[in-house]
């Protein structure tokens, strides 16, 4: 998995009726892309993520890769 600045998380609800989450990628902290990640929830929660196979990326629509 890889994502830059700017990238969205989106992590699937594990058990029945709990919501995806999206998350913005404020800071990349790996190399090359790659994970840990700081993001910001839609709420303003910030947290640190090394996204697991129920996560997709959303890559920024400006074409910044």
């Amino acid at each position: 998995m890889q994502a830059i600045v700017g990238d969205q998380l989106l992590v699937h609800g594990r058990i029945v009726g709990q919501h995806d989450r999206v998350a913005e990628v404020i800071e990349v902290l790996g190399q090359r892309g790659n994970p840990p990640y700081r993001v910001r929830f839609e709420d303003g929660h910030e947290s640190l993520m090394s996204p697991g196979p129920d996560c997709v990326v959303r890559h920024r629509e400006d074409g910044g890769r």
